[in-house]
């Protein structure tokens, strides 16, 4: 078994400051580093990193793709757009993906490489997933200031109204998952009608729901690709929007005409996270977009297919065998497999861990009230929960199912934060409950449970950036290159 020393005694070993350690760290510079209940261990073999030359540093510099991201919340499309987190080993398809640098972290875990991708804004009107947000992104060297807490629509006006250059420039992508409540079938389905205005409030007057009401904010991440002129861009919501009448046609047409009919927009579908390692039954629907300007001259012919090539295809290829079947995929990842290492929340040190919800089981017929199935994939982790998460385990009495466990004294519980974050694929890395500070503000268990089920699974976000990444020179040439204009 290898010999793990503390971060403390590798910074005094090779004569650095402890964070500059830390911070080698959550860069992925020092192979076979782990972090376990937030403590970074690292091998007491393990050579100091050699410094970056500048010529390198250049290097990357030129190859990002800046990524303007709305309606971010606490990031989970964010830091699958970014990359650089773990995932279980289990998640990972290497025949599938085999060109994808994956590096070991242990038996359960791999490292997933960093993307070209580079966040310069993200927004949204929660606090606190502003806090979530930069108190993680903060840790992988992103400007606290890159997150603008304030409405999509006031963001807008600002600019457009008042000349304030709110957004940067030279952004090449732009992603959004613009609310989702009116469409779900968790929710009302208002849809297009929201009862909701773009600052989360309730419409109290008698108005007709108006272009600024939650369900229409898409309309608003229309303004914005139409201000930022981004190469392409990427949209997602609910399954259930492609069930609400013609919602999906609509959406797609209004994305279309930007900039006088500006963008392609190929036919949105739905993704399964379970068929791309993710333990979670969610589906979500996803929207491309791409600049006809800046696309080469092929790439617009094949994406204007009714049946896209294969080649130019930009939704990810399944890794996984959920909702189809292939050669070399992999089975689903289970909850068995997602929960591994994780002790009781009495015995945890991650606060993530030792947090869940107290509500009480109200019979099966309610929501949230069954246990889930550790041997195959988990639950919907929804936002709008009100405490009644799913149960990690029920009593005997309830009809619980893992007797041995409540044998051995554990009790009947629903999933702590951590579980639906792990259910959902965010790194143990990412803290969800921490406490005020002088630089940021805290956030509790209850709104760390809506934030989690309000994401993108980064994984599957991860996914779609990489196909994206993969295709990118394909789609865009380089400068030289034989561009469409309309």
């Amino acid at each position: 078994m290898r010999e793990l020393i503390s971060v403390q005694a590798a910074a005094k070993k090779w004569n650095i400051t402890t964070r500059r350690v830390q911070i080698l760290c959550n860069n992925g510079r020092i192979e076979g580093a782990v972090k376990e209940s937030g403590i970074w261990l690292i091998p007491a073999t393990a050579s100091k990193p050699a410094r970056q030359t500048k010529l390198s540093k250049n290097a990357i510099r030129k190859s990002n793709i800046n990524v303007l991201s709305l309606f971010s919340g606490c990031g989970g499309m964010d830091l699958g757009i970014e990359g650089d987190f773990e995932v279980l080993s289990a998640s990972i398809n290497k025949k599938i993906h085999p060109n994808w640098d994956i590096r070991p972290v242990d038996d359960n875990w791999v490292k997933l490489p960093k993307n070209r991708f580079h966040t310069v804004f993200a927004n949204d009107i929660r606090e606190d997933a502003r806090a979530a947000w930069i108190n993680y992104f903060g840790e992988k060297g992103i400007c606290d200031s890159t997150y603008c807490l304030d409405s999509i629509v006031d963001l807008v006006k600002l600019h457009k109204e008042n000349g304030i250059p709110v957004f940067p420039k030279n952004v090449d992508v732009v992603t959004g998952g613009f609310p989702c409540q009116d469409f779900s079938v968790a929710g009302k389905r208002l849809g297009f009608d929201s009862d909701k205005s773009h600052n989360g409030k309730k419409i109290i007057d008698d108005s007709t729901p108006s272009i600024e009401s939650r369900g229409q904010l898409y309309m608003w991440m229309r303004e914005v690709v139409s201000i930022t002129q981004p190469k392409m861009f990427i949209a997602e919501n609910v399954k259930g929007l492609v069930n609400l009448g013609d919602v999906k046609k609509i959406i797609e047409h209004d994305f279309s005409t930007i900039s006088e009919n500006g963008y392609l927009v190929v036919p949105a579908r739905v993704l399964h996270a379970a068929d791309y390692g993710v333990p979670q039954s969610r589906e979500r629907v996803i929207f491309f977009g791409f600049k006809k300007s800046a696309l080469t001259k092929d790439a617009f012919e094949a994406l204007s297919m009714p049946v896209i090539p294969s080649e130019y295809d930009p939704y990810p290829p399944v890794t996984h065998e959920y909702n189809v079947t292939g050669k070399d995929l992999l089975p689903p990842v289970t909850l068995r497999q997602a929960f591994v290492g994780l002790c009781e929340p009495d015995k945890a040190i991650d606060p993530s861990q030792q947090k869940y919800s107290k509500a009480k089981y109200m019979g099966k017929h309610c929501q949230g009230q069954t246990e889930i199935k550790l041997d195959s994939i988990g639950p919907t982790i929804r936002s709008e929960h009100h405490g009644n998460i799913e149960f990690r385990r029920l009593s005997a009495e309830h009809g619980g199912k893992y007797i041995d466990e409540l044998q051995n004294g554990k009790a009947e519980r629903r999933l702590t934060i951590r579980e639906c974050a792990r259910i959902q694929t965010f790194p143990d890395s990412y803290n969800f409950v921490f406490k005020n500070s002088s630089k940021n503000l805290s956030v509790s268990a209850s709104q760390a449970y809506k934030l989690i089920g309000n994401a993108v699974p980064p994984l599957l976000g991860f996914h779609i950036a990489k196909r994206i990444e993969t295709l990118w020179d394909t789609y865009f040439g380089g400068e030289s290159s034989d561009n469409f204009r309309k």
